[in-house]
Protein backbone atom coordinates (compact mmCIF):
# COMPACT_ATOMS: atom_id res chain seq x y z
CA UNK A 1 0.00 0.00 0.00
CA UNK A 2 1.27 3.56 -0.85
CA UNK A 3 2.19 6.45 1.34
CA UNK A 4 -1.11 8.40 -0.04
CA UNK A 5 -3.30 5.18 0.25
CA UNK A 6 -3.15 5.35 3.57
CA UNK A 7 -3.07 9.09 3.97
CA UNK A 8 -6.33 8.70 2.86
CA UNK A 9 -7.32 6.76 5.20
CA UNK A 10 -6.83 8.61 8.04
CA UNK A 11 -9.92 9.98 10.13
CA UNK A 12 -11.03 13.59 9.85
CA UNK A 13 -10.54 13.69 14.15
CA UNK A 14 -7.67 12.29 14.34
CA UNK A 15 -8.34 11.06 17.54
CA UNK A 16 -7.54 7.78 19.36
CA UNK A 17 -9.51 4.90 18.13
CA UNK A 18 -12.68 4.12 19.87
CA UNK A 19 -13.26 1.54 22.45
CA UNK A 20 -15.01 -0.78 20.11
CA UNK A 21 -13.04 0.23 16.74
CA UNK A 22 -10.53 -2.88 17.46
CA UNK A 23 -9.66 -2.36 13.86
CA UNK A 24 -8.13 1.16 14.21
CA UNK A 25 -6.35 0.35 17.53
CA UNK A 26 -4.94 -2.74 16.06
CA UNK A 27 -3.39 -0.81 13.11
CA UNK A 28 -2.28 1.64 15.48
CA UNK A 29 -0.10 -0.85 17.77
CA UNK A 30 1.05 -2.47 14.48
CA UNK A 31 2.13 1.00 13.11
CA UNK A 32 3.75 1.48 16.34
CA UNK A 33 5.47 -1.59 16.15
CA UNK A 34 6.71 -1.28 12.75
CA UNK A 35 8.16 2.66 13.73
CA UNK A 36 9.44 0.95 16.90
CA UNK A 37 11.59 -2.03 15.08
CA UNK A 38 12.91 0.29 12.53
CA UNK A 39 14.01 2.77 15.09
CA UNK A 40 15.40 -0.33 16.80
CA UNK A 41 17.59 -0.61 13.23
CA UNK A 42 19.11 3.03 13.54
CA UNK A 43 20.83 2.66 16.49
CA UNK A 44 23.02 0.27 15.11
CA UNK A 45 23.67 2.34 12.36
CA UNK A 46 24.02 5.02 13.70
CA UNK A 47 27.12 3.45 16.22
CA UNK A 48 28.04 2.62 13.13
CA UNK A 49 28.06 6.40 11.69
CA UNK A 50 29.59 7.79 14.81
CA UNK A 51 33.15 6.77 14.02
CA UNK A 52 33.09 8.47 10.55
CA UNK A 53 30.89 11.24 10.24
CA UNK A 54 30.34 14.00 12.60
CA UNK A 55 27.02 14.16 14.34
CA UNK A 56 25.46 17.35 12.83
CA UNK A 57 26.58 16.30 9.51
CA UNK A 58 24.96 12.96 9.87
CA UNK A 59 21.94 14.00 11.23
CA UNK A 60 21.62 16.91 8.25
CA UNK A 61 22.33 14.39 5.63
CA UNK A 62 19.77 11.99 6.78
CA UNK A 63 16.93 15.09 6.48
CA UNK A 64 17.99 15.34 2.79
CA UNK A 65 17.76 12.02 1.63
CA UNK A 66 14.23 11.66 4.11
CA UNK A 67 12.89 14.72 2.38
CA UNK A 68 13.84 13.54 -1.16
CA UNK A 69 12.26 10.16 -0.28
CA UNK A 70 8.60 11.62 1.26
CA UNK A 71 8.73 14.74 -1.49
CA UNK A 72 7.30 12.47 -4.56
CA UNK A 73 4.26 11.84 -2.26
CA UNK A 74 3.51 14.60 -0.20
CA UNK A 75 4.72 17.54 -2.56
CA UNK A 76 1.00 17.88 -3.91
CA UNK A 77 -0.91 17.53 -0.76
CA UNK A 78 1.73 20.58 0.47
CA UNK A 79 1.28 22.52 -2.28
CA UNK A 80 -2.46 22.32 -2.06
CA UNK A 81 -2.56 22.87 1.75
CA UNK A 82 0.32 26.15 2.11
CA UNK A 83 -2.12 28.59 3.46
CA UNK A 84 -3.35 26.25 6.18
CA UNK A 85 0.64 25.45 7.09
CA UNK A 86 1.59 29.13 6.87
CA UNK A 87 -1.11 29.83 9.17
CA UNK A 88 -0.09 27.40 11.88
CA UNK A 89 3.55 27.40 11.30
CA UNK A 90 4.41 28.07 14.80
CA UNK A 91 3.10 24.57 15.68
CA UNK A 92 4.92 23.18 12.49
CA UNK A 93 8.23 24.62 13.27
CA UNK A 94 7.83 23.33 17.35
CA UNK A 95 7.36 19.77 16.28
CA UNK A 96 10.80 20.07 13.91
CA UNK A 97 12.83 21.56 16.34
CA UNK A 98 12.02 18.54 19.06
CA UNK A 99 10.99 15.64 16.76
CA UNK A 100 13.76 16.48 14.03
CA UNK A 101 16.47 18.83 14.65
CA UNK A 102 16.98 18.42 18.27
CA UNK A 103 15.95 14.57 18.67
CA UNK A 104 18.46 12.92 16.09
CA UNK A 105 21.21 15.19 16.59
CA UNK A 106 20.95 14.24 20.40
CA UNK A 107 20.84 10.61 19.45
CA UNK A 108 23.59 10.61 17.28
CA UNK A 109 25.64 13.03 19.60
CA UNK A 110 24.81 10.08 21.92
CA UNK A 111 26.37 7.42 19.38
CA UNK A 112 30.25 9.13 20.09
CA UNK A 113 30.23 7.98 23.84
CA UNK A 114 27.91 5.20 24.16
CA UNK A 115 26.64 1.59 23.01
CA UNK A 116 23.99 0.92 20.47
CA UNK A 117 22.78 -1.43 23.14
CA UNK A 118 22.46 1.27 25.76
CA UNK A 119 21.01 3.78 22.96
CA UNK A 120 17.89 1.80 23.02
CA UNK A 121 17.28 0.71 26.49
CA UNK A 122 17.61 4.68 27.23
CA UNK A 123 14.99 5.18 25.01
CA UNK A 124 12.48 3.25 26.52
CA UNK A 125 12.19 6.04 29.21
CA UNK A 126 10.44 8.18 26.64
CA UNK A 127 6.86 6.50 26.74
CA UNK A 128 7.17 7.18 30.63
CA UNK A 129 7.25 10.99 29.87
CA UNK A 130 4.61 10.24 27.24
CA UNK A 131 2.77 8.92 29.72
CA UNK A 132 3.05 12.10 31.63
CA UNK A 133 2.18 14.19 28.90
CA UNK A 134 -0.92 12.22 28.42
CA UNK A 135 -2.00 12.32 31.83
CA UNK A 136 -1.33 16.24 32.02
CA UNK A 137 -3.50 16.24 28.89
CA UNK A 138 -6.73 14.86 31.01
CA UNK A 139 -6.26 11.53 29.41
CA UNK A 140 -7.33 8.91 31.91
CA UNK A 141 -4.46 5.80 31.55
CA UNK A 142 -6.47 3.38 33.94
CA UNK A 143 -5.01 0.45 35.77
CA UNK A 144 -3.92 -2.18 33.52
CA UNK A 145 -2.11 0.32 31.57
CA UNK A 146 0.11 1.84 34.56
CA UNK A 147 0.49 -1.78 35.54
CA UNK A 148 2.15 -2.38 32.57
CA UNK A 149 4.27 0.58 32.32
CA UNK A 150 6.05 0.22 35.66
CA UNK A 151 6.70 -3.50 34.52
CA UNK A 152 8.43 -2.50 31.46
CA UNK A 153 10.02 0.23 32.94
CA UNK A 154 11.22 -2.21 35.97
CA UNK A 155 12.44 -4.87 33.20
CA UNK A 156 14.17 -1.87 30.93
CA UNK A 157 15.81 -0.29 34.45
CA UNK A 158 16.97 -3.95 34.98
CA UNK A 159 18.20 -4.79 31.47
CA UNK A 160 20.16 -1.19 31.45
CA UNK A 161 21.43 -2.10 34.94
CA UNK A 162 22.22 -5.81 34.45
CA UNK A 163 20.69 -7.31 36.66
CA UNK A 164 20.46 -4.68 39.43
CA UNK A 165 18.49 -1.14 39.47
CA UNK A 166 21.99 0.69 39.57
CA UNK A 167 22.88 2.17 36.34
CA UNK A 168 26.68 3.41 35.76
CA UNK A 169 26.13 5.97 33.10
CA UNK A 170 28.87 7.30 30.23
CA UNK A 171 28.08 10.71 28.57
CA UNK A 172 26.37 9.31 26.15
CA UNK A 173 23.77 8.05 27.93
CA UNK A 174 22.82 11.58 29.41
CA UNK A 175 22.82 12.41 26.23
CA UNK A 176 20.25 9.66 25.19
CA UNK A 177 18.24 10.95 27.97
CA UNK A 178 17.87 14.00 26.96
CA UNK A 179 16.83 12.59 23.39
CA UNK A 180 14.46 10.39 25.11
CA UNK A 181 12.82 13.87 26.81
CA UNK A 182 12.80 15.49 22.93
CA UNK A 183 11.13 12.60 21.22
CA UNK A 184 8.46 12.65 23.95
CA UNK A 185 7.70 15.79 24.02
CA UNK A 186 7.23 15.64 20.02
CA UNK A 187 5.04 13.06 20.01
CA UNK A 188 2.98 14.66 22.64
CA UNK A 189 3.13 17.74 20.41
CA UNK A 190 1.67 15.35 17.57
CA UNK A 191 -1.76 15.12 19.68
CA UNK A 192 -2.24 18.98 19.11
CA UNK A 193 -1.87 18.73 15.36
CA UNK A 194 -4.34 20.62 13.55
CA UNK A 195 -6.90 17.21 11.94
CA UNK A 196 -7.42 19.21 8.75
CA UNK A 197 -3.20 19.39 8.18
CA UNK A 198 -2.44 16.64 5.75
CA UNK A 199 -0.47 13.70 7.39
CA UNK A 200 2.04 14.35 4.39
CA UNK A 201 2.23 17.70 4.45
CA UNK A 202 3.14 17.73 7.62
CA UNK A 203 5.73 14.93 7.47
CA UNK A 204 7.45 17.06 4.69
CA UNK A 205 7.36 20.15 6.35
CA UNK A 206 8.76 19.17 9.08
CA UNK A 207 11.62 17.76 7.75
CA UNK A 208 12.49 20.51 5.06
CA UNK A 209 12.04 22.94 8.62
CA UNK A 210 14.36 20.83 10.43
CA UNK A 211 17.47 20.50 7.74
CA UNK A 212 16.93 24.52 7.70
CA UNK A 213 16.81 24.54 11.60
CA UNK A 214 20.67 22.55 11.19
CA UNK A 215 22.11 24.24 8.19
CA UNK A 216 23.89 26.52 10.29
CA UNK A 217 25.48 24.02 12.51
CA UNK A 218 26.13 21.98 9.62
CA UNK A 219 27.93 24.89 7.69
CA UNK A 220 29.79 25.30 11.14
CA UNK A 221 30.82 22.02 11.05
CA UNK A 222 31.87 21.39 7.72
CA UNK A 223 34.50 24.47 8.92
CA UNK A 224 35.85 23.22 11.62
CA UNK A 225 35.89 19.23 11.37
CA UNK A 226 35.66 19.00 7.75
CA UNK A 227 33.58 16.49 5.46
CA UNK A 228 33.45 12.61 5.87
CA UNK A 229 34.26 9.72 3.17
CA UNK A 230 31.97 9.08 0.69
CA UNK A 231 31.81 4.89 1.05
CA UNK A 232 29.62 2.10 1.22
CA UNK A 233 30.19 2.60 4.93
CA UNK A 234 28.91 5.55 5.47
CA UNK A 235 26.42 5.85 2.57
CA UNK A 236 24.19 2.82 3.61
CA UNK A 237 23.73 3.68 6.77
CA UNK A 238 22.75 7.18 5.60
CA UNK A 239 20.68 5.81 3.15
CA UNK A 240 18.78 3.42 5.49
CA UNK A 241 18.40 6.45 8.62
CA UNK A 242 17.17 8.86 5.97
CA UNK A 243 14.80 6.55 3.89
CA UNK A 244 13.66 4.01 7.02
CA UNK A 245 14.06 5.30 10.25
CA UNK A 246 12.69 9.26 9.07
CA UNK A 247 10.52 8.98 6.48
CA UNK A 248 8.53 5.51 6.95
CA UNK A 249 8.98 5.22 10.63
CA UNK A 250 7.90 8.57 11.06
CA UNK A 251 4.71 8.59 9.09
CA UNK A 252 3.95 4.93 10.73
CA UNK A 253 4.54 6.59 14.14
CA UNK A 254 2.56 10.13 13.48
CA UNK A 255 -0.93 7.62 11.81
CA UNK A 256 -0.21 5.06 14.92
CA UNK A 257 -0.54 8.53 17.48
CA UNK A 258 -3.32 9.68 15.30
CA UNK A 259 -5.00 6.20 15.70
CA UNK A 260 -4.31 5.26 19.51
CA UNK A 261 -2.62 8.28 21.37
CA UNK A 262 1.08 8.81 22.38
CA UNK A 263 0.44 6.93 25.57
CA UNK A 264 -0.48 3.73 24.00
CA UNK A 265 1.75 4.19 21.07
CA UNK A 266 4.51 4.87 23.94
CA UNK A 267 3.73 1.47 25.88
CA UNK A 268 4.57 -0.52 22.35
CA UNK A 269 7.83 1.73 22.10
CA UNK A 270 9.08 -0.32 25.06
CA UNK A 271 9.99 -3.06 22.81
CA UNK A 272 12.59 -1.08 20.92
CA UNK A 273 15.75 -2.37 23.69
CA UNK A 274 13.96 -5.67 23.09
CA UNK A 275 14.18 -5.25 18.97
CA UNK A 276 18.05 -3.64 19.39
CA UNK A 277 19.22 -6.92 21.41
CA UNK A 278 17.73 -9.46 18.97
CA UNK A 279 19.46 -7.11 16.37
CA UNK A 280 23.18 -6.79 18.53
CA UNK A 281 22.64 -10.96 19.27
CA UNK A 282 21.71 -11.40 15.40
CA UNK A 283 24.17 -9.06 13.64
CA UNK A 284 26.53 -8.56 16.09
CA UNK A 285 26.92 -11.95 18.31
CA UNK A 286 26.36 -10.48 21.36
CA UNK A 287 24.30 -12.57 23.61
CA UNK A 288 21.83 -11.38 26.36
CA UNK A 289 22.36 -14.04 29.05
CA UNK A 290 19.92 -14.86 31.82
CA UNK A 291 19.39 -11.67 32.96
CA UNK A 292 18.52 -10.09 29.51
CA UNK A 293 16.46 -12.53 28.82
CA UNK A 294 14.18 -12.41 31.73
CA UNK A 295 14.26 -8.47 31.23
CA UNK A 296 13.08 -9.18 28.18
CA UNK A 297 10.20 -10.92 29.59
CA UNK A 298 9.09 -8.22 31.53
CA UNK A 299 9.04 -6.05 29.00
CA UNK A 300 7.26 -8.23 27.11
CA UNK A 301 4.68 -8.83 29.59
CA UNK A 302 4.20 -4.77 30.29
CA UNK A 303 3.79 -3.94 26.84
CA UNK A 304 0.91 -7.14 26.45
CA UNK A 305 -0.79 -5.81 29.60
CA UNK A 306 -0.95 -2.01 28.43
CA UNK A 307 -2.11 -2.57 25.02
CA UNK A 308 -4.65 -4.82 25.02
CA UNK A 309 -8.30 -3.77 25.20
Amino acid sequence: MSLIAVEKNETATERPAPAGNHRGAGLGVLLALLATVVWSGSFVATRDLADSVPPVQAVFWRWIIALLAVAPFAARPLWRQRALIRRHLGFVALASLFGVALYNTLVHQAGLTTSAGNMGMIMAASPVIMAGYARLGGERLGARRVLGTLVAVIGVLLLVGKGSLTMDLAAGDLWMFAAALSFATYSALLRRKPAEIDGLAFLLTTFVLGALMLAPAYALSLFVQGGFPVTAGTVGPLLYVGVFSSAVAFFAWNRAIALVGAARAGVVYYLQPVCVALLSYLLLGERLGLVGVGCMVLILGGVAVSSAR
